[in-house]
């Protein structure tokens, strides 16, 4: 899984929303543990100031950090032990993508969606209330620790994607990424007084909501790659340039009847991305691994799934094959590739 827009949207969009749900408890218990220690801060002037700043929103952050990475972890897992079958896993990550997007025009504010908000029970609430009343040396992290039991709309959006993800290290990675980057946000809240945090809110919203539709649109398109949609973006670029698309014929060999297609896979993409092979040939697909990581390592070809090795090769059984194309792509449906059948 590509891990940078999770992160763009932790700094964006899940900083301002999260903030919308949670600044107020954060900026609630600074102010409160500033007012308790005013008379230290007095004598120590703007060094233990600035320590007494940082150390409660470091310790917020950390313990935030902890809870939703140890839940990203069990999303992860849960994913993984229940064995998802890739037209399932394909169809949690369309309905994900399309969460985000309705999330994403709520922020921006077009009608029919404004008053889309997710709220978490009352109960909930209550106990992380609590927490904010505290001023022991812990209630920073504590209080960081609980607010996973209040996600924002975006938080939960991300829950989705650690889900399909199947795995719980990258499920753990994911919501781990996401919570780093709400830190700056935080940061500022943990500083800035309650019109300073509105006022960035307000700044912010229109490219909160931008950047939400983006990762929506993004995660949604993957799910249509993987279904094999004819409006999935790489099928569409290909139909409005079918002209200038260049066509591999180097890839293929014919030796005895029989045809073999090897393509190379690396970090981040599958090359060449478009093979021609012939038709009325057994044929057999060859994956060279050259130090291939992440989301590329689980290769989707006819709905079916292979785990490609970090180095090495792997051998796929194709039959005879008909003329069309033949769709493979990554688990998360985010790097693709055609090997076109004439």
């Amino acid at each position: 899984m590509n891990l940078v827009p999770v992160l763009v949207t932790g700094l964006f969009a899940g900083g301002v929303s999260c903030a919308a749900v949670q600044g107020g408890l954060l900026t609630g218990l600074i102010t409160r543990q500033r007012t308790a220690a005013g008379t230290q801060v007095a004598i120590g002037g703007w060094r233990a100031q600035l320590g007494d700043d940082l150390a409660p929103v470091g310790g917020f952050l950390a313990g935030k950090l902890v809870s939703h990475t140890l839940l990203g972890a069990l999303l992860g897992a849960l994913g993984g032990a229940v064995e998802l079958e890739v037209g399932v896993r394909t169809w949690l990550q369309i309905g994900a993508g399309l969460l985000i997007v309705v999330f994403g025009l709520a922020q921006l504010g077009v009608p029919g969606f404004r008053r889309i908000v997710v709220e978490p029970p009352t109960a909930w609430l209550k106990v992380v209330r609590n927490r904010a009343r505290s001023q022991a040396a812990l209630a920073p992290a504590v209080l960081g620790f609980v607010t996973v039991l209040v996600p924002c709309g975006v938080t939960l959006s991300v829950e989705a994607l650690a889900l399909t993800s199947g795995s719980a290290l990258m499920g753990a990675a994911t919501m781990a990424v996401f919570v780093l980057g709400t830190g700056p946000l935080f940061a500022i809240l943990g500083y800035a007084a309650r019109k300073a945090a509105t006022a960035w809110k307000g700044r912010l919203a229109v490219v909160t909501g931008l950047v939400v539709l983006a990762m929506g649109l993004y995660t949604l398109n993957g799910g249509l790659e993987l279904a094999g949609a004819p409006f999935a973006a790489s099928r569409i670029v290909q139909a409005a340039s079918q002209s200038d698309t260049p066509v591999d014929t180097t890839a293929v060999t014919v030796a005895d009847g029989k045809q073999t297609v090897v393509i190379t896979t690396r970090t981040g993409a599958y090359s060449p991305d478009n093979v021609q092979a012939q038709a009325g040939l057994p044929t057999t697909l060859v994956v060279k691994s050259d130090g291939a990581q992440g989301c590329v390592r689980s290769f989707v070809i006819r709905d079916e799934e292979k785990i490609l090795p970090v180095k090495g090769e792997t051998r796929i059984e194709l039959g005879v094959l008909q003329a069309g194309r033949l769709d493979y792509a990554c688990g998360m449906g985010m790097y693709t590739g055609v090997i076109t059948i004439v």
